[in-house]
């Protein structure tokens, strides 16, 4: 198991860590990790670590077996052994884009209130694919909307949930035919707003900015129809 420190810190850009395991395929295991596994839309952090005299690059974090995150080097050499103790750093600057694309993206979902067939967020750029059949999306509305709630400056909160209280309130889950994010018996929520304020609170296994406002201007640069009833949006920050 690795403890996942991007959960409890999603601006911890570097930590120490003990290298527990290598994987068949050259990944490395470390007993916790500031470094997001790809999942859920969300592509995984890359990075450098750092030990003794020796350094790697990270191209990415994927999951392994059961709550393991399973660090690959960009290029194949010598990893660090089992055991060793290490400093780990992720490229924040990058992961910070894709906080903000992910929690824009969560906005998008508010102001347009339809089922969400797929998504993807990016470095600057993500999308969702709504089933929208044949009702008319305003870029020109839907820019304004998107941009007053960024400029309300919401606060962006996470909470857990029993898997029995997600199955009683259907509601909450946006994305058609997605598996929520879930730990033992629960289920990880992230709200935007609070009390009166709160426009959004749906399942998410992904990082997020503290508050709306840090997201910036967006800009929704494309609106393609992707068959007879999916429309993609694509967004682009600021």
């Amino acid at each position: 198991m690795t403890r996942a420190l991007f959960h409890e810190d999603a601006y911890a850009a570097q930590a120490r860590a003990r290298v527990e395991a290598h994987t068949p395929e050259g990944g490395i295991v470390l007993d916790q990790t500031v470094f997001y596994p790809a999942g859920g839309g969300q592509p995984g952090d890359s990075g450098r670590l750092s030990w003794d005299r020796s350094e790697m690059t990270i191209a990415t974090a994927v999951r392994g077996e059961g709550d393991q995150v399973v660090l690959v080097p960009a290029e194949p050499r010598s990893l660090p052994p089992v055991g060793a103790h290490l400093e780990q750093r992720i490229d924040w600057e990058r992961r910070h884009r894709h906080m903000r694309m992910h929690t824009a993206l969560h906005l998008l979902s508010v102001v347009i209130p339809l089922p969400v067939v797929g998504g993807a967020v990016g470095d600057g750029r993500g999308r969702l694919d709504f089933d929208m059949g044949e009702a008319s999306a305003d870029v020109e509305t839907l820019e304004e909307l998107l941009n007053e709630a960024v400029d309300r400056d919401l606060p962006v909160e996470e909470e857990w949930i029993t898997q029995a209280a997600l199955a009683e309130n259907p509601q909450l889950i946006k994305t058609v035919g997605a598996m929520p994010p879930r730990g033992v018996d629960r289920v990880r929520l992230v709200r935007i707003g609070t009390g009166g304020d709160q426009i959004d609170l749906q399942p998410c296994g992904g990082t997020h900015v503290a508050r709306t406002g840090e997201i910036g201007h967006l800009r929704i640069s494309r609106i393609e129809s992707r068959g007879r009833r999916t429309r993609r949006v694509t967004l682009t920050l600021g």
